[in-house]
């Protein structure tokens, strides 16, 4: 069980080594540190499920290098999200900005729902039960059974 431990905890070291060179590192560390924070909200586009931060994919390390730059040129993170944005689309960073395009993304499935609700409601209200049949329907059925009977 111990050695299980230790496995676990000499792997998860190296994957935090190997996220993170320290070659690449900016030398002011308030620098490194607001880019780590931007680092964690922009999507890798191979793995799409991890940040840059945690993936090491070869895209993932070209998106690090390009938010230590920008960083270190002065921008805000605004700035820096925006520049990634227009490079790569909304879907780069992992908590896209409020937009009506989003809203119809997440609420239209749930709105349809509610619709297809709505319509079956109404069908089966104006549906009757039993339908009355005209005098001449009647007597068109009582014709139909006495011929079958005799």
């Amino acid at each position: 069980m111990r050695l299980r431990a230790l496995a676990a905890a000499l792997a998860g070291v190296l994957c935090i080594a190997a996220a993170s060179d320290p070659a690449e590192r900016l030398t002011d560390p308030a620098q490194e540190a607001r880019a780590r924070a931007i680092f964690q909200d922009v999507r890798c586009l191979v793995c799409q499920n991890e940040s840059i931060d945690d993936s090491e994919a070869e895209l993932a390390h070209e998106l690090r290098q390009v938010v230590r730059q920008q960083v270190r040129q002065g921008r805000s993170d605004a700035e820096i999200k925006r520049y990634l944005t227009d490079r790569y689309g909304e879907f780069v960073l992992m908590t896209p900005a409020f937009s009506w395009v989003n809203l119809a993304l997440w609420g239209g499935p749930f709105l349809v729902v509610v619709l297809g609700a709505g319509l079956l409601v109404a069908r089966l209200r104006n549906r009757s039960a039993d339908p009355e049949l005209s005098p001449e329907e009647a007597e068109r059925v009582r014709r139909l059974s006495e011929s079958d009977l005799a």
